[in-house]
């Protein structure tokens, strides 16, 4: 069933993509290895060079078996009593098996399966998250308002922020550095502002709560701006000026986050990703910016890592203060724009002026005085700083709406350098996202995210996400 071709050294030695254009022959895009009886271990065919794949094998000589997408095939690394598996030969050679099925393993592979369609609808993904949000005792409302955020992020495509953070979230509710009860409360207040403690409840129940308190601000002098400390991590900042879109309101968010981007010069982190969403209606088009002031949001990096991909020049910086495309390198974040050279001081720039608009006008942290945040969760309150504000725009010029679809128009009718990359707005790719979703299906998670979906529930005594089938 399957034929062996042994690739020795010398075949890419001086050449350490030629091993990389092979598997794309055979297997498009992207690959999974999973080790037998060990934890998953994920490669990349357009990262992973011949020392990285031979270091992989050389751990364990157990058959693996990698996950294609053209082609289904397995791998086996030669073992030592192997007359290959000599130590000079088997730091060069790796035996390859292929065919066009994976044996099964005492089960027959339904037609999802073997088509590699599992998809989860965006209401089971919700429903899932919900489950798990109230085995930690989180009201159904609150489990409701964060499980809507996550999943509408994975839905529009920012797949960072979506399913990817929920064990975070999880962790932080097991060990009590969020309250999952918590309702925030106004502190102070005007007839256009008001300053709120998030009473460290999630990030989606302030947000939403401070963002509301804007629009009926908004509504009535025709502002509202609002600030809250005490808050955690709100998730997909477009997320909250969606909200005031509803009504007709240009809406604006900041938050600041835990010290990832080392500023302009630094070699160690001291200010957040820090993201700005901006949301403005035009009729039954729109325009929705959702940025980090880093290069990009940690949760792109946090991806890529689960892929086993590496990471574009300029995203991060290792521990040295220089550039590096390793996502297990990366220790901090650069700023919008990368190196100094490249304008990076302006993304730094950026960054310092949502902390100030967030951390220090809600007085909340700030800064280095921001806990450090992972997947394990943290014991320590975050006590971010987030500012929501909600604009009427027919307090200004006439027929704002009108002139916004003009804009984008305008826009988006520019001539493309390709012809089959036509210009975009800020948003048009989560709409194409959210189409390609509805015609799938469903959504399309990662083999590893799915993985820890499942241990979760094993965990917390939950249902199992159920899938379907692509269309």
């Amino acid at each position: 069933m399957y034929s062996p071709i042994f690739l020795s050294s010398h075949i890419f030695d001086n050449d350490l993509c030629t091993f990389n254009r092979f598997l794309q022959k055979h297997f498009d895009f992207k690959f999974v290895v999973k080790k037998v009886k060990e934890i998953n271990l994920k490669m990349s065919i357009f990262t992973k060079t011949k020392t990285s794949i031979i270091k992989e094998f050389k751990s364990n000589v157990k058959i693996v078996k990698i996950y294609g997408i053209k082609n289904l095939c397995s791998y086996k690394a030669i073992s030592s009593n192997h007359p290959l598996g000599s130590k000079k030969a088997s730091s060069s050679i790796i035996l390859l098996f292929y065919g066009n099925g994976i044996q099964s393993r005492g089960r027959k592979m339904s037609t999802c399966e073997n088509q590699k369609q599992e998809l989860v609808s965006v209401n089971e993904s919700r429903r899932f998250m919900i489950d798990c949000f109230k085995a930690f005792n989180v009201p159904q409302n609150h489990a409701e308002q964060q499980a809507d955020l996550l999943v509408a992020a994975d839905y529009r495509g920012h797949f960072s922020h979506g399913l990817n953070r929920l064990e975070f979230y999880l962790n932080d509710l097991s060990k009590k550095s969020t309250d999952g009860a918590a309702v925030p409360k106004i502190l102070k207040e005007s007839p256009a502002t008001a300053w709120v403690d998030g009473c460290n409840g999630l990030g989606a129940v302030v947000g939403n709560f401070c963002m509301d308190l804007a629009i009926k601000k908004a509504q009535t002098v025709g502002v509202g701006w609002v600030c809250a400390k005490n808050s955690n991590h709100y998730g997909m900042a477009g997320w909250y000026p969606m909200r005031a879109m509803k009504e007709g309101f240009v809406g604006i968010s900041m938050t600041n986050t835990s010290p990832l981007m080392a500023p302009t010069r630094a070699k160690e982190a001291a200010l957040g990703t820090n993201p700005i969403a901006v949301g403005v209606p035009a009729g039954d088009d729109h325009f929705l910016l959702d940025m980090a002031t880093t290069a990009v949001a940690l949760g792109k990096i946090e991806i890529q890592r689960r892929k086993g991909e590496n990471i574009p020049e300029g995203w991060a910086q290792n521990n040295e203060g220089t550039s590096t495309v390793d996502p297990e390198a990366a220790c901090c974040l650069m700023p919008l724009g990368g190196a100094e050279l490249n304008s990076g001081y302006k993304g730094y720039g950026l960054g310092s002026v949502v902390d100030i608009l967030t951390g220090v006008m809600a007085g909340a942290n700030f800064s280095t005085k921001i806990r450090k945040w992972n997947a394990l969760g943290c014991n320590e309150k975050a006590d971010l700083g987030q500012m929501f504000v909600a604009i009427n725009p027919n307090c200004f010029a006439p027929n704002f709406e009108t002139n916004m679809c003009d804009l984008n128009s305008r826009l988006r009718n520019c001539e493309p350098i390709d012809p089959k990359m036509p210009v975009l707005l800020a948003g048009d790719k989560e709409e194409d996202n959210m189409k390609a979703v509805d015609k799938a299906g469903g959504i399309k998670y990662l083999p590893d995210q799915l993985k820890t979906c499942k241990e979760l529930a094993q965990r917390l005594n939950v249902r199992p996400l159920a899938f379907v089938c692509g269309k």
